[in-house]
Order: C-alpha cells, then structure tokens, then sequence
C-alpha cells in the first residue's frame, strides 16, 4: 500500500507523534480511538469506498446521527481527495432527495436510524464499518489540494432552493488556526460535541480545529442535558459549543449547581442571540460563556470576545456607538478582514448599522454548481453576510437584524419563503407569509398569516400536520394567523407586507 500524504490528513500527522492519546470518544457506542486507531478507521473507509468507485472529486453523502465514524469518513475523503456531504436527517425524505439531486453523490453511508430512507443513490451501512482494512487500498492516494472542497454543507436560500456551500480545505485549516489561537487550544484540550455534524457548528466550530490541534472530542449523540453535565464533569471537557437553548437546558438541570465544572476554560454561543440573564447566570459561576459569530459560509469561527470583557460588553450602554444590549459579539479574529457597508457599498462610520462583509482565507469556495449564487455573495473576495452590524468606538461588533427574512429557531436556520411554498400547496391555502418571533425555549419560532380560499376553511392543527411532511419539524410555524383572501396587508406592487405582519400584536 502506497499511502501519500493528504491535505487534513490530521490523524496520520498525530498518529506520527503521539500514536496512543485519545483522539475520539463516541459516547452512544462507548467507542474510544487514538490517533493511530482513528488512522487506522480512516483508512479502512478510504479503501471501502475506493472498492465502491469513489475517486478524486467524488462527493460521498452520510446520512447519521452524530456518529465517530462521520469523522473517520471525513478523513478517509480527503486521502481520497473526495468530497463529504454530510446531510440533515432533519429534513423530510422530499427534500433530502431534492439534495441529492443537486449534489450527485456517488453513494451515501447511512445509519441504522436512517437506514429505510430512499436517497435513490448506491448505500454502505455505517453499523457494518467498512469491512476492510488499510491493505485493500489500491495507491497511491492522491489526497486533496488545499483549494480543493472538503466538504459541502447546504444552507437555504431566500428563495427556498438551498445552496451547496463548498468548505475547502484551506478554509477549514484557517478556521483552525484561528480558532486556535482565539481559543488557545492546546493538545490537553478536549470538547463535547453534542450539536449535529450536518452543520458546520457540530464539525467546525471546535471539533475540526481540536483535532487539527491534536485535541480531544468526546461525542454525543444528540443533547441529553443531564448526560451532557457528567460528561463534562467527567471527562475534563475544556471547550464547549452550542446554541443559547442549549445553555439554558443545561442551566435547568439540578446538576449544573452541583458538578464541579471547573474544568470549563471556554463556552462559545452562536446561532441566535445570548440572552444576559443567561449570560450572567454563567458567569456567576465561573464557567467563561461568551456571545460569538459566524456561519457556514466563512469561518464558521469569526469573532471572539475576551472573557473578561464579556458581561461589561453584553450589557452595553457604555458608549454611544455600542448596539443595544446582548448584542455585542466581541471582535475580529486572526487572518479575516471585515467592512461594514451601507446600500451603494461606503464603509460606514462607527455606531452605524450596515451589511457586514468579510474576506479572507476562511471564505467558502462559492456555491456547488450555482454560479449565479456564489457571484452574487462574493464580490472582489468579499463576501456578503447579509446581515447587519455595527461596530462601537473600541472596535467591537454589534449584530444589529438582518438584511434578510431568515430566522433562528433553536440553532437552526429558517427561510420564511420555504415554508410558505409548502403550506401553499395545501388545497385550502390562497396565500401565506411566514416572519419569526421571539419565543423562550428556541430563540424565535415562526408565525404564519395564512389567506383561505374562498369557501374553504383550515385549522392551525391541520396545517401543522401538512407541513410536517412537506419540510423539517423546526421549521413548521408554530403560530397561525388564518384569515379570509385578500385580508392582509399589502403594499403597492400587491405583495403582502412582511413588515406590517411583522408588527401585528399577538392575539
């Protein structure tokens, strides 16, 4: 066996060195590997999935729960200088298939969860690993360029199709550097990682960089709040990630007064704004959370806020270019740059809100075979967030709304315009609009304002069963506005007016 050496071939450099620490831990399997023996595993999958016909530039999709072998297959793709799609298991079985459809997988590994789902594409079964070994592998193996893509991780467009973002390799190793240095990780340092790997939060934010670092991921299978405070306790987890509901379920846990949580150096939040109570509450126990920023796009990890810093910029009102409260996310990190711009492109001054912008090596390669799409975000290597900040006196950075509909529920990106498609296909359903609004347990749910038909009539409850199998649980409203044609607000061009619903009380 020829084995050259591929770009994020991560194991094989640590196996080099310290071949018997720990790399891995998969708390639903009890699985433990080292380096050598998560070499060993990436190995064995390259030379299965070169049995199956996967070869350089080959996408290979995985549909499972948040598995150790998801990773092993991410490294056994870049020696084969293949690309990893992992995929939602979230989504309904239409829009997976819409997906695969666009990606053109040459297979999918799937878990026994997911094993009765039709992707209409060739399928290895995770449960039976790859039933080979290193000595199957036919070399040499090319491994992956750095400009090549690593992985593709979808996101939804405005208009409801969703987009292929393409991770390079090169971004992903800048992401890591960045973080290591924003988060000091060192080869001691371990992470829990209980959010899903389809999303670049579960893979990018700590996992990848720990394990380029040399780190230590221990992984869950989904959020069990009380699980999650032993394991931390348990196996010195030093850094963690998560979303603000996240954070709360574990703060309602008994436990989390309890525990000795000392070992905690680092606790990250993204994906939808930290609320201060919360923040504090953290704090107060001496366990560092801090607000972040980024997306799967560029980054992910884009901004950090020292520690120290973190409740006296959270609580604002310390200057008049500073946001409102809660929504500092603290500062640009190594090897990115950012402009704030307004309508025709001018940086705009401090306190002002405008589109955040950011260039770098840390911006994705464009969007997979959407042309259109990846011109339209990356302009002269600046890419276009959409959404808007502004940035106070001391060079910190405040998330001011978005330039675009989407919300957050739970972690989870939701475009209105997606859902209103599909609730429009409802025979009863003349026309729908759907805005988020704030809600306690998952940071903003969403509301739909629904027009019937005339003669028809239709309940809440039975276009919440419609939806769901149309698209994700997550992004099916949970509140309804259900009115007669032609009853709601409307501007000139008679489009309905999002702003005005937007405003409507809550009846």
């Amino acid at each position: 066996m020829n084995t050259a050496f591929a770009t994020s071939d991560w194991p094989a450099m640590h196996r080099r060195f310290r071949p018997d620490a720990e790399a891995l831990f998969d708390l639903g399997t009890g699985r433990r590997w080292t380096w050598a023996q998560l070499d060993d595993e990436a190995l064995a999958w390259a030379a299965r999935l070169q049995q199956a016909g996967v070869g350089a530039g080959d996408r290979v999709a995985v549909l499972a729960h948040n598995r150790g072998e998801t990773f092993a297959l991410a490294f056994a793709v870049a020696k084969l200088g293949a690309v990893l799609f992992p995929m939602n298991w979230r989504l309904a079985p239409a829009e997976l298939r819409w997906q695969v459809g666009d990606c053109h997988p040459t297979l999918a590994v799937v878990d026994g969860a997911n094993a009765g789902v039709d992707l209409g594409i060739p399928t290895l079964d995770m449960e039976a690993g790859p039933g080979t070994d290193a000595d199957a592998l036919v070399g040499p193996l090319p491994g992956s360029a750095l400009s090549a893509p690593w992985m593709i991780m979808y996101t939804s467009g405005s208009t409801g199709r969703p987009k292929g973002a393409l991770l390079t390799h090169s971004m992903l190793h800048w992401n890591a550097i960045n973080t290591v240095l924003a988060c000091d990780l060192d080869t001691d340092c371990a992470t829990l990682t209980f959010t899903p790997l389809f999303h670049t939060g579960g893979m990018n934010c700590l996992s990848s960089p720990l394990f380029f670092r040399g780190g230590r991921v221990v992984l869950a299978p989904t959020l069990d709040p009380a699980q999650a405070l032993q394991t931390i306790a348990a196996e010195a987890i030093t850094h963690l990630m998560g979303v603000p509901t996240i954070y709360q379920m574990l703060a309602d846990q008994p436990a989390f007064d309890q525990l000795d949580l000392g070992c905690v150096r680092d606790a990250l939040c993204g994906g939808a704004p930290l609320a201060l109570p919360l923040l504090e509450r953290y704090q107060a126990r001496g366990i560092p959370l801090r607000q972040g920023f980024g997306m799967t796009e560029v980054g992910p990890n884009c901004f950090s806020m020292p520690a120290e810093r973190a409740l006296k910029k959270m609580r604002g009102g310390n200057h008049p270019t500073e946001g409102p409260p809660g929504s500092c996310v603290g500062l640009p990190i190594h090897c990115i740059e950012m402009r704030l711009v307004d309508a025709h492109g001018a940086d705009v001054p401090d306190g002002t809100p405008g589109e955040l912008l950011m260039r770098g090596p840390v911006v994705c390669g464009g969007y997979h075979d959407n042309p259109e799409a990846t011109a339209k975000s990356i302009v002269d290597g600046w890419f276009h967030t959409g959404d808007v900040l502004s940035r106070d006196n001391e060079g910190y950075f405040h998330v001011r709304g978005r330039l675009k509909e989407m919300f957050i529920s739970g972690g989870e990106n939701v475009y209105p315009a997606e859902v209103e498609a599909a609730l429009q296909l409802h025979p009863a359903v003349a026309l729908a609009a759907v805005v988020g609004i704030p809600d306690e347990r998952w940071g903003e749910v969403g509301r739909a304002f629904v027009e019937t038909h005339p003669g028809h009539s239709v309940t809440a409850d039975s276009l919440r069963a419609f939806l769901k199998g149309q698209v994700a649980k997550y992004k099916v409203p949970k509140v309804y506005d259900i009115v007669p044609a032609d009853a709601l607000p409307r501007m000139g061009s008679g489009k309905l007016d999002k702003t005005a619903l937007a405003r409507t009380p809550l009846s």
